[in-house]
């Protein structure tokens, strides 16, 4: 089987791999959507009140669409301070059970230079960890869920991952 595969770099990414700072930054309003925020750190790199604040207004642009493309008002922004850069997503519930993402990417400590990542980019190890998160609590909060709307997006919001992310 290795012959399939590029076990040399493999090898270096399993190397490299450690686990990354994840917190919440509660949920807030932004371009008529509930948003949840939430900030991925890699070692040796944080996020700041200017990077969120620049995240928050590539999310805002990118949500002002958002009902042209089914949005049901529900969206997880991630703010990633990774090893090789600045990377910001923007995953939203939308209709039939579907989400929409979007990817901005730019060079690590330079919010004002994030722009759309290339076609084809998808979460990395760490971000998919907390979207996988973030999908378990939607299914089980409104979903699943019980109660009034406004209870099940209570619920939902509250539900936040925090501490590291492997």
């Amino acid at each position: 089987m290795t012959d399939l595969v590029d076990s040399d770099a493999l090898l270096a990414l399993a190397d490299g791999y450690h686990a990354r700072a994840v917190r919440s930054l509660g949920s807030r309003s932004v371009a008529g959507h509930l948003l949840k925020v939430c900030v991925i750190e890699a070692p040796g790199r944080s996020v700041d009140d200017e990077g969120v604040e620049s995240a928050l207004r590539v999310a805002a642009r990118h949500l002002a669409s958002a009902p042209q493309r089914g949005s049901l008002g529900l969206s997880v922004v991630l703010v990633h301070a990774g090893g090789d850069g600045d990377y910001v997503l923007v995953h939203t519930w939308i209709e039939g059970y579907m989400s929409d993402l979007a990817v901005f990417t730019g060079p690590a400590g330079d919010p004002a230079q994030l722009r759309p990542g290339r076609a084809g980019l998808a979460p990395c190890v760490w971000e998919a960890a907390v979207l996988a998160h973030e999908r378990d609590a939607f299914t089980r909060h409104v979903l699943d869920g019980h109660g009034t709307v406004d209870e099940r997006l209570a619920a939902w919001g509250e539900d936040v991952l925090e501490g590291e992310v492997r």
